[in-house]
């Protein structure tokens, strides 16, 4: 049975090694078999500068919403 991805698009991610947080682009799936690839294209900010980059799901976690009004 095909893997499905575990983040939607919009997700905010993070690196469990640290790093800032990145909202997943898409989940990259195969061209051919269209079948999920284990991996997420996720865009974050350096500054003012954009970046993308590839990153195993493996290597993700969710960032937990912050409460308001606290």
């Amino acid at each position: 049975m095909a893997k499905k991805p575990k983040f939607a698009v919009g997700t905010i991610v993070k690196l469990k090694s640290g790093g800032p947080d990145m909202t997943v682009r898409e989940p990259l799936i195969h061209y051919t078999s269209e079948e999920f690839l284990g991996s997420y294209s996720c865009q974050w900010f350096a500054g003012k500068k954009s970046e993308v980059d590839k990153f195993p799901e493996d290597s993700l976690e969710l960032v937990k919403p912050e409460a308001k009004g606290a």
